[in-house]
């Protein structure tokens, strides 16, 4: 091991807490200061440890007067697992890539014996993958009291880290790429915790839960996205017991849609990717929507169990075809 030398004031300043904390008085501070690492010897008993800069490695203090970096329960990833598209000046990567582009199927390892996992907060879900108001919600929403810790969902590297106000209706934000492709969104939040390009690891706190952004109460939105595509975060986890729903993950493309959500047979989710949504305007009439669309108004009505006498509502979504089973 070659000599390595640390800054004599921070030796001065952690090892002198050490040494009265543990009561080795008898350890000096020159003796540290003026050596280098040394190869410890089989008999060296470790006395403590001090933290450095990277949160998984230690200096450890050994009882010889030497002392050594050891890595600390590191996760097994590197920087070539994030090299393609990483961008952190984005909130959203991979905006090149069109949908049409991606495998209609893709199995991705979530968990084996290298990498784990940690249901980022276990709670009741209280809005879930769908049109919400008019718009698409493209995550999950958990229930929360703010400052609950929010731990990383899988091993990964921080992409993006924003304040409420640069980061839209998220929030104060933290985006993590996994890397099995995944890229893992936790917005709202009061408080960070990590930066961009750390290294974190599952079940890591990486955050405080909140209310920021486009908000009505404390809540984590999570979401689930594959090279910039969300799909149904809730075909990942089990929010309400935190159990991961399985080890290998198959995402299929028409997952992307937001129509397709956990829960549905491979033949709902398939016909739902096909189903056509029409936006009350002006003038709209139940009628007039069935011609349009080759259907009739009974099957309109069917679809968004509403009856023919129903007043159509500006903006108002309607099925207006559904696909085939």
């Amino acid at each position: 091991m070659q000599p390595i030398f640390l800054n004599k004031k921070m030796i001065r300043k952690t090892v002198k807490k050490t040494l009265l904390t543990t009561g080795l008085l008898a350890l000096s501070l020159s003796t540290f200061a003026q050596q280098g690492v040394k190869e410890t010897s089989e008999t060296a008993v470790a006395i403590d440890t001090i933290n450095t800069r990277d949160k998984y490695t230690k200096i450890v203090l050994y009882d010889n007067n030497t002392w050594e970096y050891v890595e600390i329960d590191k996760p097994n990833i590197s920087d070539e697992d994030f090299a393609e598209n990483w961008d952190s000046e984005s909130i959203h990567a991979f905006k090149d890539v069109p949908l049409s582009q991606l495998p209609d199927s893709v199995e991705l390892c979530l968990a084996d014996s290298l990498h784990g996992w940690a249901c980022p907060k276990i709670g009741a879900v209280n809005s879930s993958w769908k049109f919400r108001r008019y718009r698409e919600h493209k995550g999950t929403d958990i229930d929360l009291e703010t400052g609950d810790p929010i731990v990383a969902a899988f091993d990964g590297k921080v992409r993006v880290v924003r304040n409420s106000g640069q980061a839209g209706g998220y929030g104060n934000l933290i985006v993590i790429r996994h890397a099995n492709g995944l890229e893992t969104y936790y917005a709202h939040l009061s408080k960070h915790l990590v930066s961009e390009n750390d290294i974190v690891k599952a079940g890591e706190i990486i955050g405080l839960g909140g209310s920021t952004g486009r908000s009505t109460g404390p809540h984590l939105h999570f979401e689930c996205r594959y090279m910039g595509k969300p799909f149904d975060a809730e075909r990942i986890f089990c929010f309400q017991t935190g159990q991961l729903r399985d080890t290998i993950f198959t995402l299929k493309k028409h997952y992307f849609n937001i129509n397709s959500h956990y829960g549905q047979t491979e033949q709902q989710s398939i016909a739902a990717n096909q189903r056509v949504i029409h936006v009350v305007k002006s003038g709209d009439t139940l009628g007039a929507l069935a011609k349009r669309y080759h259907t009739t108004v009974k099957r309109i009505c069917q679809l968004n169990n509403i009856s023919s006498t129903t007043t159509l509502r500006l903006k108002q979504r309607l099925i207006v075809r559904e696909g085939t089973i």
